[in-house]
């Protein structure tokens, strides 16, 4: 019987370890502090533009959370300095009912479009070709959904 009771233990520490980890990762109080404490650290002289930080409800809770775009930070003079050929750094995170928020995805886009499809808000993320599997010139358009904590991918054209 304590045998049992010891696998019983074991299996429940295996299926609860990942949750546990996950658990484990600390809320922000403003993903908006942290991310300009960041950048002015980073550069002598930071300036932020008023798409900097956009907040918005991602994942349909009813709890307003927050994307920063890097693309809207100009670093010693150097506007969009982690911007490429690939677009810009953004960074999104969820905030909890319990107060504070935590980084979900980071995604190096052009834009992106925030629209209503089958009673649900999606993302259209706009992206580079290859994310597309394709090599034109047009962009990748990938409608993703937040469900929970994680980006679903919907379709890409």
């Amino acid at each position: 019987m304590q045998h049992i009771f010891i696998r019983m233990t074991m299996l429940l520490a295996l299926v609860l370890m990942p949750t546990m980890a996950g658990a484990q990762q600390s809320l922000l109080s403003d993903p908006e502090i942290y991310e300009k404490d960041h950048f002015r650290k980073q550069c002598q002289k930071v300036e932020f533009g008023d798409g900097f930080i956009t907040r918005l409800d991602i994942n349909n809770d009813g709890i307003i959370d927050a994307i920063a775009n890097h693309g809207e930070m100009t670093c010693d003079g150097k506007k969009a300095a982690a911007c490429n050929d690939e677009g810009c750094p953004y960074n999104f995170y969820l905030q909890v009912k319990e107060g504070g928020y935590f980084m979900i995805a980071t995604a190096q886009i052009f834009g992106y479009d925030f629209i209503k499809r089958f009673g649900n808000m999606v993302f259209v993320f706009k992206m580079a070709p290859r994310y597309c599997d394709r090599t034109d010139d047009n962009p990748c358009e990938m409608t993703v959904r937040v469900r929970g904590a994680r980006m679903v991918t919907i379709s890409r054209k």
